[in-house]
This record gives structure tokens, sequence and C-alpha cells, in this order.
């Protein structure tokens, strides 16, 4: 079985460098979002293949992370918390216990990829990230092409579990 969604479409076609990485990064998110639509909680906690922990659950719950973080803490040079991971447990995003849900992760996911939007609005791709990793310094084009690297790989991998799960394949 195959399915695809109408809204997420490659893109192809014209524009600069920023639009390009823009449309790109968009299209990854939505593919996220559809690899993950229509399942239910017990199904988006189901783990791919033992031992392995990775759950389509576990790569909202990452994926929200890696926003925050490249986005708002790299680019904007904002200071905030990590929203599951800690000192205990820099994993704990892919570690989740009975009260954490579904319905949060994709909200917490959504919100901000909205957040990370808004933070890369009006820059240029030169622009230097004050939130700078010790010993690099990082442009927005570099954030861009990381996440969407990151969003590709794990992509690959919400292909498989969704494909474990209910038979659905595709791009």
């Amino acid at each position: 079985m195959t399915t695809s969604d109408p809204a997420r479409t490659i893109p192809i076609g014209t524009g600069d460098e920023l639009t390009q990485m823009v449309r790109w990064l968009d299209y990854h998110r939505a593919t996220l979002a559809t690899k993950c639509a229509g399942l239910t909680e017990e199904e988006l906690r189901t783990p791919s293949v033992p031992p392995s922990e990775l759950t389509l659950l576990g790569l909202l719950r990452h994926m929200a992370e890696m926003e925050r973080h490249w986005f708002r803490r790299i680019m904007t040079g904002e200071d905030f918390p990590w929203i599951y991971c800690d000192e205990e447990d820099w994993d704990r995003d892919w570690h989740f216990g009975e009260q954490d849900t579904a319905a949060e992760a994709l909200a917490t996911w959504q919100s901000e990829t909205e957040l990370a939007v808004k933070a890369a609005e009006g820059r240029t791709l030169d622009e230097p990230a004050p939130g700078r990793l010790p010993g690099k310094e990082l442009t927005l084009r570099w954030i861009y092409l990381h996440m969407i690297e990151e969003y590709a790989r794990h992509n690959g991998h919400a292909d498989f579990l969704r494909e474990r799960l209910d038979g659905d394949t595709g791009a």
C-alpha cells in the first residue's frame, strides 16, 4: 500500500538558494508529519525492531529538540533548556514514559517548528549564528543544510517504522 499527501510535493522549481532551502526543509517537515498521520498512540510508541528503541514518537520528540536547538539556541543565541533531554539522560527525547503522549509530542514539535521558522525569518544565509558551538562558526546556511540532512535521515527511519506498522510505504 502506498499513500501520498497532495499537500506535500517535492519542491522542484526555481528560486534563490534560501527559497530552495526553506522549501526542502518544509518538505521534510511535512514528510515526518505524513509518516505519523493516522496512527494510534500505541502505534506511534511501537519500536522498530528489538533491541532498538526507535519509535515515531521518539522521532517527533527528537526533531522538536533539534528545531529548538539549531534555530533558537544556535541561530538566535537564545538560552533555552532542553525540552526532554537532561543531564541524567541526554537521549530522553527517545526515552519516554506512560505520562508522555503523542498529542503532546506532536504539539511541541509543531510549536518548535513554527518558532524555528520565525527565528530564521529576515536572515541571510551567510549570517553568523551567535549561539556558536565551541570552536565552530556557523551560519544559517549551515543550519538549513544540517536540518535538511537531519530530517532526511530520520524520515528514512520513519518510512521503515510506518511500513512495519501498517504496510504504508512511499517517499
